[in-house]
């Protein structure tokens, strides 16, 4: 371990050693985030038939609208062979204490600048309240957790879609890296599958490292007075390192504590985004209800909020579509949640434990979750505003966590494709 990477001791980011993909496509190894596209199985279909039998993170992923299959168990063993074959054959090349600078242009023409290294889960805590340096942004619902703790628990490497996000206006940390792209080793330069766009990823020099070493550090001090000590927010991959954190606290459990700070599931793989970057957007995370009869779903939200009122008002209005020919609004009025995601979450949630055969997706996108409700008798879909992003860290400090699936960082497609990956057993 270099004496440079050890001066990142005590910061929650650090960097990795980070394993890429080597003598393969790398436009068919690259898929998105396993949370996308849940209730579109033809998406999933289609990347299948594009892979076909070529290498790629398809084969280490479990896609979400994969986890309620017949073959759950037998998969994920797949998924865990595959790994470990991957790694026998030499598929992976590793770039030891590595930081890799990203430059991902998305399908608007938006370019989104993003730094791959690890967090430290020691100073991470998803729980309402935490006073940790790397919070989440939204509440973690415990039932999604087993499921990823089920892949990742015997997995030998990680595929990260996690992305944190740094409050760094004065854009110290990532952009004075875009400048010095030239006197950096280009690592991977591609377009990605359905609408991803392009990425290019380049290895920082030590001098780099110790360039973005410098500014992490006046960015620490300065948040310990304005930020309330919060240096990092997960924007993306909240549950995803939720299991990480659990894992790597059985793992401490079965673990002499001076073994601790050396354990490979200590860390996680992500990138680091700075919040204030052109390229991040938050797009509205919509809800669509699946399983009801519309009328009977709008009237119980109607009950369940004694102030509610149908049409637009003062409040919090969520308009919503039930097909192709019926949209309208409910205002709720004098709401205790601070966001219409809030409101709107407290009601689904008290209506799903009363009626076990509901089911609620969660869409980004506006016209996604139009489509789907318009084309099915049964589903009622939720349209909600997006948060502006420049509220987000305070929001955090002075509110804890945000309702779960308040917002996210553009559209599905514009989602961390998975790329490079890290060893997480020895």
């Amino acid at each position: 371990m270099t004496t440079l990477y050890n001066n990142f001791k005590g910061l929650p980011f650090r960097p990795a050693d980070i394993l890429l993909p080597r003598d393969c496509d790398l436009s068919l190894w690259s898929v998105v985030a396993c949370d996308q596209y849940t209730s579109r199985p033809e998406y999933w279909q289609r990347v299948e038939e594009r892979v076909g039998r070529a290498p790629s993170s398809l084969r280490l992923i479990l896609p979400e609208s994969c986890l309620e299959g017949p073959s759950v168990e037998t998969d994920i063993m797949e998924i865990n062979n595959t790994m470990s074959r991957y790694l026998r054959e030499g598929r992976f090349q590793e770039y030891p204490d590595a930081l890799i600078y990203v430059e991902r242009t998305l399908d608007s023409g938006k370019i989104r600048r993003g730094l791959m290294g690890a967090v430290d889960l020691e100073q991470y805590d998803y729980e309402s309240g935490a006073v940790s340096a790397v919070r989440a942004t939204e509440g973690t619902v415990m039932s999604r957790i087993p499921p990823r703790v089920a892949v990742r628990k015997n997995a030998p490497v990680e595929l990260p879609h996690v992305m944190l996000l740094v409050d760094d206006p004065h854009r110290m940390i990532l952009e004075p890296l875009s400048a010095r792209t030239g006197e950096m080793e280009c690592l991977y330069d591609f377009d990605l599958m359905e609408k991803g766009g392009h990425i290019r990823g380049w290895l920082l020099t030590r001098e780099m490292q110790d360039q973005v070493l410098q500014a992490l550090n006046t960015r620490r001090v300065q948040v310990k007075q304005d930020l309330d000590g919060l240096l990092f927010a997960v924007g993306d991959g909240n549950h995803s390192l939720a299991a990480a954190k659990e894992c790597y606290e059985r793992r401490k459990g079965l673990t002499d504590e001076s073994q601790w700070p050396d354990l490979p599931s200590r860390y996680a793989l992500c990138e680091l985004v700075n919040l204030h970057d052109e390229g991040v957007e938050f797009e509205s995370i919509h809800r669509v209800v699946f399983g009801v009869k519309p009328e009977e779903l709008l009237d119980a939200l109607l009950n369940y909020y004694p102030s509610a009122v149908q049409g637009r008002g003062e409040g919090h209005v969520i308009p919503f579509v039930i097909n192709r020919w019926s949209r309208g609004e409910i205002t709720v009025t004098d709401p205790e949640a601070r966001l219409p995601a809030g409101t709107l979450q407290n009601f689904l949630d008290s209506y799903l434990a009363a009626h076990s055969r509901v089911r609620v997706d969660y869409i980004h996108g506006r016209e996604e979750a139009e489509q789907l409700a318009e084309e099915r008798e049964d589903a009622v879909a939720f349209l909600l505003p997006a948060i502006d992003k420049n509220e987000l860290f305070s929001t955090i400090i002075h509110d804890g966590v945000l309702p779960r699936k308040t917002f996210s960082m553009g559209e599905a497609h514009d989602k961390r494709f998975y790329l490079e990956a890290r060893k997480i057993r020895r």
